[in-house]
């Protein structure tokens, strides 16, 4: 224990080596580690104390042979329920925050698609087509030595909707302190209430958590926040962009996009993204 606790400055003691999150799901997510964790020291010191005090007590004084018994009915009882109620309790509020964190809105505020590809990532932006519809605005596609960015505002619902065209993947960014496997043949969801305003000019490092190949390793992506006026520039910028050429209208058998489908994968060496192999506490790089 104290091996471990010697690898965490004081502002990482309360939230036991974890970093700061920035959604409220995210503090969901570490108010449930810290009640584990609470509980789990708690056991280990309660069996050590008794540990301590069988051998001080019942330590061995003379040759005579303890007096022998063959059951005690109520320790019996406890050790059995006790550890019942603790796992019952424990999985009460995983179940509870699991349902809160996989929740889905109607309608949320902003939706992107990330496509994982071997070894990098592309991200497009869900938007109203003007006809009813939904169509799509093609964001960045990352490249050998070049890390893509994903853009997302504060104070807005954002889903993130994630497919893959080769292999399994994994999206993790670790400020939102989730991740979720990307699979291919299938999309795979996640929601986000809202984005902290306090992260707003922040850019946080994103990976692949899933070994998926020999460059898994450079497998990263920038995770921009801005302020949703920023986004909404961000957007406009996007649809200019593409206005020669048209948006992308969605469909369930080209999502999210055709066009990372045989794209270039990253060729070695790559150097990894600034901040990327020192996380600070709060899981970004300014």
């Amino acid at each position: 224990m104290l091996f471990s606790v010697s690898g965490c400055g004081t502002q990482d003691l309360p939230r036991f080596g974890w970093p700061t999150g920035i959604t409220p799901e995210a503090n969901r997510m570490l108010n449930l580690w810290k009640g584990s964790a609470v509980t789990a020291l708690a056991v280990g010191a309660f069996v050590l104390a008794l540990i301590l005090f069988a051998c001080v007590v019942y330590r061995k004084r003379n040759d005579d042979l303890p007096r022998q018994v063959r059951y005690n009915l109520p320790i019996e009882t406890v050790y059995t329920v006790v550890p019942f109620v603790i796992v019952a309790a424990l999985f009460y509020y995983t179940a509870r925050d699991e349902t809160k964190v996989d929740a889905l809105s109607a309608h949320p505020a902003v939706t992107v698609d990330v496509t994982a590809f071997r070894w990098n990532w592309a991200f497009g932006y869900e938007i109203a087509d003007g006809k009813g519809g939904i169509a799509q605005l093609n964001g960045e596609i990352g490249r050998p030595g070049q890390y893509p960015t994903l853009v997302v505002p504060t104070g807005r619902s954002v889903r993130f909707k994630l497919a893959s065209p080769d292999v399994n993947h994994s999206f993790w960014v670790p400020a939102l302190l989730f991740k979720r496997d990307v699979i291919p043949g299938r999309i795979n969801e996640f929601e986000v209430r809202q984005i902290n305003a306090s992260a707003a000019g922040h850019t946080y490092v994103g990976r692949c958590a899933e070994l998926c190949g020999v460059d898994h390793d450079r497998m990263y992506f920038n995770f921009k926040v801005v302020s949703p006026a920023e986004y909404d520039r961000y957007i406009a910028d996007l649809k200019a962009k593409s206005s020669g050429t048209g948006v992308q209208p969605i469909a369930p058998q080209n999502h999210p996009t055709g066009a990372v489908v045989g794209a270039p994968a990253p060729a070695r060496p790559l150097a990894a993204p600034a901040g990327a192999g020192a996380v600070n506490t709060d899981g970004g790089v300014q």
